[in-house]
């Protein structure tokens, strides 16, 4: 895993108030779909295989 893209985006989401972590940052493709960033930082801090994907969405996006 890109240990500087999930330092990047776990100082993002540390920064984001409570009712926002429930709304959609990222649509991957099918079958996965819309990603929360609390599924997001689930899927980060438990370093799964789908981390790695959605963390280049998240830099392609620029939000990270």
């Amino acid at each position: 895993m890109n240990e500087a893209l999930k330092g990047r985006f776990l100082k993002v989401y540390a920064t984001l108030p409570l009712p926002v972590r429930k709304e959609i940052v990222a649509v991957l493709d099918d079958p996965i779909g819309p990603i929360s960033w609390e599924v997001a930082f689930i899927e980060v801090d438990n370093t799964t295989p789908l981390s790695e994907t959605i963390l280049q969405k998240l830099e392609e996006l620029q939000i990270i």
